[in-house]
């Protein structure tokens, strides 16, 4: 590799950090004859996909150099740090000879705005163009979509790459005034009602006509920085639902708050956001997406923050603890995503076998049944002791937090996992 190349991936890798959004792929398409690659399988960058297989994406930035001045950013025109730029061919070429060595098996593609945005996603488009068309790439490409970029060069780009996504990045349009000035929501919010109608129009037409184009197959995603501004969690998971309201919506990230711009008054002044409020974040949309929960259960009015200590699930239990103890064996599955260690894998299974039989608390515990934290709110056949109504919520929050700290109890990964 040439080394002013070399010098400058070096520089748009380390600028790219920062962007979190760049995790699965949400396709599956198979190697074709005469084809480089393939995007089969689930995967995000340096984790494990559906079928355990490790996947690598080359996350990369086009330029670093941006027009824009927002106070969060690490790549803001008024910050001295080393600006580079690829050109388009180098980019192709640098993807390309990454895949043959089997460094990757993907690209992960953002850019700086540089002169407006129209110039800069039409050079992005021409990335993957190439990448798709000359060189016959057919791995997984994820694209962020430039805000304010014409929908022509939109609909072009999302002809080419699997995922399109746009950063809100600050979940209030007040706060995203004062904080990036020059963005609006009106120029987020625009090409994403347009990607969303339009990967639902590519569907349809696939219905029709089997060889019809397809638009973005693995939908969008977008990210929110949280702790940049004094925007609660309730106005966070508030935003997130009204976006998975979009069925072409597939992730919201949530990126904890760094401190990369000492010397600007409009931040604040904590160096890094606890990342257990993060977690919790995670926690907390995973509910949304998949057990079926509403916002204004996790969070409202009166509580409008996560609680640090406790996952959001078995928080709700705790503050309603009328509705317990559910019996396992008579209760529907909507109530058993309720049971604070009951999983939708589990609560599935829950649901088959107890049609050969009532279930104890060792077929619990082979099922997957999170045992420590469930037999404060279950009845099962053969389970004794007291639940979540005889011993008080405080009690029994007290006897799963125990008398550690926090930082010594819970060791942080984002694998989330199915149980929580």
């Amino acid at each position: 590799m040439d080394e002013s190349v070399l010098k400058k991936v070096k520089i748009l890798a380390d600028s790219a950090k920062y962007d979190v959004s760049c995790a699965s792929s949400g396709t599956s398409r198979s190697h074709k004859k005469g084809m480089e690659g393939s995007a089969s399988g689930w995967g995000i960058c340096h984790s494990f996909a559906e079928d355990g297989r490790c996947i690598a994406l080359l996350k990369i930035m086009l330029t670093n150099y941006c027009m824009y001045d927002c106070a969060y950013c690490i790549n803001r025109r008024s910050n001295d740090i080393p600006r580079a730029t690829l050109s388009v061919s180098e980019l192709v070429n640098l993807t390309m000879a990454f895949y043959r060595r089997n460094y990757i098996e993907g690209l992960f593609l953002s850019s700086g705005v540089v002169r407006n945005p129209d110039y800069t996603m039409e050079r992005l488009v021409r990335v993957v163009k190439d990448l798709r068309t000359v060189h016959r790439f057919n791995g997984y490409i994820h694209l962020k979509t430039i805000p304010g970029a014409s929908e022509e060069l939109v609909k072009e780009a999302g002809c080419y790459a699997d995922r399109l996504s746009i950063n809100i990045e600050i979940p209030s349009e007040s706060n995203l005034q004062k904080l990036a000035p020059e963005k609006s929501y009106q120029s987020i919010f625009s090409p994403m009602r347009y990607i969303n109608q339009t990967v639902l129009q590519s569907k349809e037409e696939r219905k029709i006509f089997r060889n019809a184009s397809r638009f973005a197959p693995a939908g969008q995603s977008t990210q929110v920085i949280i702790g940049a501004t004094p925007d609660t969690d309730k106005d966070i998971l508030r935003l997130s639902s009204a976006l998975y309201r979009r069925p072409t919506m597939k992730r919201v990230y949530y990126s904890g708050y760094i401190h990369v711009n000492n010397y600007d008054s409009r931040l604040p002044a904590l160096k890094q956001v606890p990342l257990i409020r993060e977690h919790r974040l995670y926690q907390a949309d995973w509910l949304l997406r998949f057990y079926q929960f509403g916002v204004d259960e996790i969070v409202d009015d009166s509580f409008p923050e996560l609680d640090l200590d406790l996952d959001p699930k078995l928080s709700w239990a705790l503050r309603h603890p009328e509705y317990y103890p559910i019996d396992v064996n008579r209760a529907d599955y909507e109530w058993l995503l309720r049971i604070p260690g009951v999983g939708v894998k589990s609560a599935k299974i829950i649901v088959a076998s107890r049609r050969f039989g009532r279930l104890g608390s060792d077929q619990l515990k082979k099922i997957g049944v999170v045992m420590k934290k469930a037999r404060y709110f279950i009845e099962c056949n053969e389970l004794p002791g007291r639940c979540v109504q005889d011993l008080t919520p405080e009690r029994v929050k007290r006897i799963l937090t125990g008398n550690k700290r926090l930082s010594d109890t819970l060791q942080l990964s984002f694998q989330f996992k199915e149980e929580i």
